[in-house]
């Protein structure tokens, strides 16, 4: 097949008979110098729309099924699937009791809320029938990742299905190395690659944006969202060729609205309740569930039609979804029209920051920071390399040494709620977090440690995951770990008449503007640039000036909330708490590592066992001890470095007399090394019996006279001592400088758990 450039679209009919309920189209799509693959008709013909993507050899099937009802939910019942399987990698599962894929990797909801972020403020205003997409990994080849392709893939489902649907969109990875950007790199190139930012859009507006990078300034952010949209017009187009092609009739889904005259009706009974409602959940009195309920309540009561009267009664459905409507419009056009917010701060303007660290006695770090009416407590855990995240998936298994974790309890919001484990709201805030922070944690060669963070939110209104960061990084620098520098983030947020000719950029939005208004923009970042973005909207898409004021303003907030956090902690600390694990890393010669381990593991054992430490062994030689004593630690250290060193003619050893032999006495002068003391050598006179001089159990002097050809250590005591007493400074042999790293700094009465 000829070459298509970039833009270019290809169709291939497949030959009828290989699916004998319909026939199978196939369109590429190339994307600089990657081909898109996107097929319809071969799988799942009883879905409403079914379509197979691949990127090289990997291969995702997405499916769209619809209800033809309406739900009676008050709100779009959405739900996005993304399905790992791993024989998409040629796997089956390493535990031994389970080979069947269990419940949603992290990834998979990190990945399935990509999807959804992304499609959902397409589908139109008042539909409310439940829609499943669901999206299944059939290949992977650990070159093209599965997620930018999901999006993609599950885009085509939905504009070839018949659920009303206002996309395409298409979806771009972009990278940044060698001050250019590169779009959808393989994996290995997104390695080295300092930006990987996600991008879904339409052909002409952005819809969503997730990206991690180190410390990226607003300018290439901005550039790389117009990169992006160069590939996500192609795709989209493409797509819409498609659905001509094979694409079905949308159905029409009913929504029943209030007339003319109903909802003059509610909006003259809401009136005069609305604002006082307004500044209660502004205030943070009532939230925004209980004043809506409220004025529905009152509305109700005030349209009940008097007796005798011939006036229809209006269901409390169509009131109290009029109610809601007027509500935001209540906000927004306070926001837009008198330049206050609902809480009467500026567009630009932060709430009021409330800082402590160090507040958790026994724990390695701890912080609170507060925002407003939103508060988190973030603690920090050291523990020694081995208890590193081992994750399993298509692509094979990786490990994770810095690991955040976000809770949200129900009291956060002062509500009781049944509590379970993580949902996916709190794992995607926690991703979002750790991304932010990833790029300043660091590398292993200078903090040997694995990290856990944990972030509890105690109040939320709005925002919880940006004061999250904040938070984490306040209690990463009160642990003492040197990360390179403080990173903060908050949320911006967008109002917009029903014209969406006058707009308001919101810094710092709370519960009540994000709930009222278009969009959720979290911003990360240091001083020096941005390091996370997150990006929902309810509209259909954003104009490029919205994006550059919203960048732009969240700078400036960023900035004020890092000048206050480093007011209460300017750095991090010089010391670990005493509580945290020690950490010891040394190096030894890669083929001695055999050597540690001993056979079935006998002498690590035994070294472990004796000195009350974890030692892990990297395959370059490097050797990491933790424990809580130093005692511990540092007898450990110099086993291992006794096993490992070279033994030299002339040294110096004192060791313990092991064995006695009738022609002289064997001392180990180093753990499980021993040399012979020939009888003639054990004085600078005769000596009848070897008891006379030396008994099992004695500390002696020694030097190495020679090693033989069969590496056997001959050793002297005639002149040992008084060589020893000329040059103090070798009596240990060991050469000086261990050339280890220790990490063993203790402070004060701090806290922690041991490892």
């Amino acid at each position: 097949m000829r070459n298509l450039k970039i833009g270019e679209i290809g169709f291939i009919a497949a030959k009828e008979g290989v699916f004998t309920m319909s026939n199978i189209v196939t369109k590429r799509i190339q994307l600089g110098d990657k081909e898109l693959i996107l097929e319809h008709g071969r799988f799942a013909p009883q879905t409403g729309g079914a379509v197979v993507g691949r990127m090289g050899d990997t291969m995702v099937l997405a499916t769209v099924v619809a209800s033809k009802n309406e739900s009676s939910l008050d709100y779009f019942p959405l739900s996005v699937e993304f399905l790992e399987r791993l024989y998409a990698g040629g796997r089956i599962s390493s535990s031994r009791f389970i080979k069947r894929e269990g419940r949603p990797s992290e990834n998979s909801i990190l990945t399935a809320r990509l999807i959804d972020r992304s499609i959902r403020p397409l589908f139109p205003k008042g539909f409310k029938n439940e829609v499943q997409v669901v999206v299944t990994v059939l290949s992977v080849d650990l070159e093209n990742d599965p997620d930018i392709l999901g999006v993609i893939t599950a885009s085509a489902a939905l504009a070839v299905s018949d659920v009303p649907w206002n996309g395409p969109i298409g979806s771009t990875r972009i990278g940044w190395s060698e001050n250019s950007f590169l779009a959808n790199p393989v994996s290995d190139v997104m390695k080295l690659s300092q930006m990987d930012l996600i991008v879904s859009g339409t052909s002409t507006e952005v819809v969503m944006v997730e990206a991690g990078m180190n410390e990226m300034t607003e300018d290439v952010v901005l550039s790389g969202i117009a990169e992006s949209q160069k590939y996500n017009k192609v795709v989209s187009e493409g797509i819409i060729e498609l659905a001509k092609e094979v694409g079905k009739v949308k159905f029409a889904f009913k929504h029943i609205e209030a007339t003319e005259e109903e909802s003059s009706r509610i909006k003259e009974a809401a009136k005069p309740l609305i604002q006082n409602l307004v500044d209660l959940a502004a205030q943070k009195k009532m939230n925004k569930e209980d004043a809506l309920g409220e004025l529905t309540k009152q509305v109700s009561e005030a349209l009940k039609p008097k007796e005798g009267s011939d006036q229809a009664e209006i269901s409390k459905g169509l009131i109290a979804e009029n109610v809601e409507n007027l509500f935001k419009k209540s906000i927004r056009a306070n926001t837009l029209d008198t330049g206050k917010r609902a809480d009467g701060r500026a567009y630009n303007e932060v709430r009021d920051l409330e800082i402590e660290v160090g507040i958790l006695p026994r724990t390695h770090g701890s912080a609170m920071f507060r925002r407003g009416m939103t508060q988190t407590l973030t603690v920090v855990t050291l523990g020694s390399p081995s208890l590193e995240q081992l994750i399993e998936g298509p692509a094979g298994e990786e490990t994770k040494r810095y690991m955040h974790h976000y809770n949200f309890p129900p009291y956060s919001v002062g509500e009781a709620k049944r509590m379970g484990s993580p949902g996916r709201r709190e794992i995607g805030h926690g991703a979002l977090a750790e991304r932010a922070l990833i790029p300043v944690i660091p590398k292993q060669e200078i903090f040997p440690y694995t990290i856990r963070v944990v972030n509890e939110i105690m109040s939320s209104n709005g925002s919880s995951s940006m004061a999250s960061v904040c938070g984490s990084s306040l209690a990463l620098m009160d642990a003492g770990v040197p990360i390179n520098a403080a990173v903060a983030g908050v949320a911006m947020g967008l109002m917009t008449n029903d014209s969406r000719d006058k707009y308001a950029i919101l810094t710092d939005i709370q519960g009540l503007e994000d709930a009222t208004g278009d969009m959720d923009f979290k911003v990360a970042g240091t001083a020096k640039g941005i390091t996370a973005l997150q990006m929902d909207i309810k509209l259909s898409g954003l104009k490029e000036e919205w994006l550059h004021q919203a960048l732009s303003q969240a700078r400036d907030a960023r900035m004020h909330i890092l000048e206050h956090m480093l007011q209460v902690i300017a750095a991090h600390r010089p010391t670990l708490s005493k509580y945290a694990p020690r950490v010891v890393m040394i190096k030894i010669p890669s083929e001695m590592i055999g050597l540690v381990i001993g056979g079935g593991g006998k002498t690590i054992n035994q070294i472990i066992n004796a000195c009350g430490v974890a030692i892990d062994i990297e395959d370059d030689g490097t050797v990491m001890i933790s424990g809580t004593s130093d005692e511990g630690i540092k007898k450990a250290q110099d086993w291992v470095e006794a096993l490992t060193k070279e033994i030299k003619a002339g040294e110096v050893y004192t060791g313990e007399v092991k064995r006695i032999l009738p022609f002289g006495a064997f001392v180990e002068i180093l753990p499980g090394k021993e040399g012979l003391v020939h009888i003639s050598k054990l004085a600078p006179h005769r000596v009848n019996s070897v008891e006379d001089v030396v008994q099992i159990g004695d500390q002696v002097t020694v030097r190495v006279d020679e090693i033989d050809s069969e590496n056997r250590i001959n050793l002297t005591m005639d002149v040992a001592n008084e060589w020893v007493k000329n040059d103090d400074n070798n009596s240990n042999g060991d050469g000086g400088d261990r050339g280890g790293r220790r990490f063993d700094r203790p402070r004060g009465d701090r806290g922690g758990r041991r490892y």
